[in-house]
């Protein structure tokens, strides 16, 4: 892509509007919380005063918008304390020389490397540098300072307090990402009918599985009909794919393939019905066509399902029928409450996962990273905005750092597409507010609840677009600035100025010291191959070994390879609009999107796989194990391969798998030891696509052995 077409993307995407709006309910409980705040403090300690506690309680409650699974109120307070120490260590150092840019550089790192923890993180350590840039410009003593800190942490309280006060949907996240994944799960189905390779969306299960980690809190005060449902549907994502796929479930024609579409179709009905009822809150009602779903004796017009699709298909009626009962007892358990079903996932309190999040920060201290590269340009623009604005003697300078702080992000098309909404945004916003200000003149008791609407229709807007979102967001800031003695024209024309300075200067930072995803791409690709080889060989371990350890091994080794998906299939769509063509290694992009087809067809090969998982008494599979450890090791070099850009070649493995293929064919046959050969000719198809997928183009492509049709992935 073009540098004019990236940038006429990323300016359209970020001037673009939706009609949705934030739950009007929670924008006004933000907004009353900031007015509990601010109006307060401005009758009894001032307008300086009342400016920082205003900051305090917007940005805490902004935070409380963020997505995230965990307590609002946790979220506010923790933004409140980050404001309230940025906002007292500013006032220490802004009255010593060199020593607010020293101040300045090291917390504009760390506020880049918040980015390591998530994207709710990095939002909130950005806003705590914009506000120590607004609020260290207030002329304040140090005990003054102290006070304004405490004053931005009170502002963060006050939106934990009135968040535990005045619930809204406290649930809402979790029932929508509960729900979420049964509508996935119901489209699945359908998807199957018509193509049974098709392939699941992995992030409503990963968002799902967010969701289920819960703080002790929240343990005891979860609804009901949230525990043990999203168990139940990673079960059921496999047994679809398992009874769809001709391989291992219902043949490709006949009225064993009309029988499981028949299946398919009930199922998608029934998923339907259990994500409406979790979402809603409402009792489950079974469909009127899921009779049809009484699969396990033979349909009256032909013959049923047989073999490794007829268990398929039990083991779906069961799974169906578990979540059905399951929404229904839990349900009635909110008449009579029984014992609280643990979920093996919990969320330690905020205060505990600050270890953690310093691990994952010390992770990312290495200069390939991208959030190191972000964290240091941060630093770096935001310094020189600062230092550039001094210079130039303008009073207000504070607003192009403040909008460099605001707009940069660890990739290109969030920084672009923010920075023209943030420079549109914050200019329309100025003027207006500038404009009501010299028009009317307002009191300091209108400019303070003109404010507080402010900050009530950014919350509101936080969901239609950050151009609008910003409007609002700077029209709040000239009205509380507006506190502060000044000529309003003149300082409009100076936020203006400093406006645009701050967005060039991030822009121009991105452009001359990319982040390039594209150049990232190889090394996505090598981390998601090598997790999902660990998947394949875990699942064929499990055949090997049935009473060993290797259910909790699958389950690992999904998560892992699940999370590899999603960031490759992230780092695919942000290279999508960067204006680069060449990756920097030998693969091309079109043997990049071609291996990333093998891989995913590996990783369904091995769904279809893990849905006949064997039960602990069951007969081990012989040489199952070994070649597990074949495929583990095989894959793993080919990463390494493919991560240099370099060729693959599995002949090694080939002559392994069709070795181990012709003692099992010469052995003793049932359904377990034949769907372990099938799955594992579909594992050996995939790694053949991969390997001709990333040869290097003199090179013959090498024979498939198991002769498979090539699957869409």
């Amino acid at each position: 892509m073009s540098w004019f077409a990236a940038l006429r993307d990323t300016a359209k995407a970020g001037l673009t509007l939706d009609r949705s709006l934030t739950n009007p309910m929670r924008a006004l409980r933000g907004a009353v919380a900031a007015g509990l705040v601010v109006l307060p403090t401005l009758a009894i300690l001032g307008p300086s005063q009342a400016t920082s506690a205003a900051m305090g309680a917007f940005i805490a409650g902004t935070a409380t918008f963020q997505r995230s699974f965990r307590p609002r109120a946790s979220l506010a307070g923790a933004a409140g304390i980050g404001l309230g120490m940025s906002t007292f260590l500013g006032y220490l150092a802004v009255g010593v020389p060199a020593a607010f840019v020293a101040l300045l550089a090291v917390w504009a790192f760390g506020a880049g490397m918040a980015w390591a923890v998530g994207p709710t993180a990095g939002v909130v350590a950005a806003t705590t540098l914009a506000v120590m840039l607004v609020v260290v410009e207030l002329p304040v003593s140090v005990p003054g300072a102290l006070g304004h800190g405490l004053l931005c942490a009170l502002g963060g309280a006050v939106q934990a307090l009135v968040v535990l006060a005045w619930p809204i949907d406290s649930w809402r996240a979790q029932r929508d990402a509960l729900a979420d994944t049964y509508a996935a799960l119901a489209d699945y189905a359908r998807r199957l009918r018509q193509d049974p390779t098709a392939h699941v969306d992995p992030e409503p299960f990963v968002v799902a599985r967010q969701a289920a980690a819960l703080t002790p809190w929240q343990e005891r005060r979860r609804p009901p009909e949230l525990r043990g449902l999203r168990t139940i549907a990673e079960r059921i994502r496999p047994t679809l794919a398992a009874l769809a796929d001709p391989k291992v479930g219902a043949p490709a024609e006949g009225p064993d393939r009309d029988r499981a579409r028949h299946i398919l179709a009930g199922a998608a009905q029934v998923l339907d019905g259990l994500a409406r009822a979790i979402r809603s809150g409402d009792p489950f009602t079974m469909p009127k066509d899921s009779a049809s779903l009484a699969l396990a004796r033979p349909a009256a017009d032909g013959p049923g399902l047989r073999g490794a699709a007829r268990r398929s298909a039990r083991r779906l009626i069961g799974l169906l029928g578990k979540a059905a009962d399951r929404l229904d007892r839990e349900d009635r358990s909110a008449v009579t409450p029984a014992a609280p079903v643990r979920t093996g996932l919990r969320r330690p309190p905020l205060f505990r996962v600050v270890p953690s999040a310093l691990r994952t920060v010390r992770r990312q201290l290495q200069p390939r990273s991208a959030v190191f590269q972000h964290a240091l340009r941060l630093s770096g623009v935001a310094v020189f905005a600062y230092l550039a604005a001094r210079i130039s003697g303008i009073h207000h300078g504070y607003w192009a750092p403040m909008t460099a702080a605001m707009v940069m992000r660890p990739d290109f098309a969030q920084t672009y597409s923010r920075g023209v909404a943030r420079l549109a945004g914050t200019t329309a916003g100025v003027l207006i507010a500038t404009g009501v200000v010299q028009l009317f003149h307002p009191g300091p008791w209108v400019l303070a609840v003109l404010a507080v609407l402010c900050m009530g229709g950014a919350y509101l807007t936080l969901r239609t677009g950050y151009a609008l979102m910003t409007v609002c967001v700077s029209s709040y800031v000239v009205f509380l600035l507006g506190l502060q003695p000044g000529d309003p024209v003149q300082t409009a024309l100076e936020r203006v100025v400093m406006t645009l300075l701050g967005g060039a200067l991030a822009l121009g930072a991105y452009a001359l010291f990319p982040t390039w995803q594209t150049s990232r791409l190889p090394e996505r690709l090598a981390e998601w191959l090598a997790a999902a080889g660990r998947y394949s060989a875990a699942v064929l371990a499990a055949f090997g070994d049935p009473a060993g350890p290797s259910p909790d091994l699958v389950r690992a080794a999904l998560l892992d390879s699940r999370e590899a998906r999603g960031e490759m299939l992230a780092a695919l769509d942000r290279a999508e609009v960067e204006p680069v063509h060449r990756t920097g290694t030998e693969l091309t992009r079109k043997q990049i999107e071609r291996a990333r087809t093998a891989v995913g067809l590996l990783g369904r090969s091995t769904v279809l796989m893990e849905a006949h998982l064997p039960g602990p008494d069951s007969e081990p599979v012989p040489g199952a194990a070994g070649f597990a450890d074949d495929v583990r090791d095989a894959t793993a070099v080919a990463a390494a391969a493919v991560l240099l850009g370099q060729g693959v070649d599995f002949t090694q493995l080939r002559a392994e798998h069709a070795r181990w293929d012709a003692e099992l064919a010469a052995g003793p046959a049932d359904d377990r030891i034949e769907v372990a050969r099938a799955g594992a000719k579909l594992v050996m198809h995939a790694l053949a696509e991969l390997e001709k997928a990333v040869r290097p183009r003199a090179t013959a492509a090498p024979a498939d052995p198991a002769g498979a049709v090539p699957s869409r992935a």
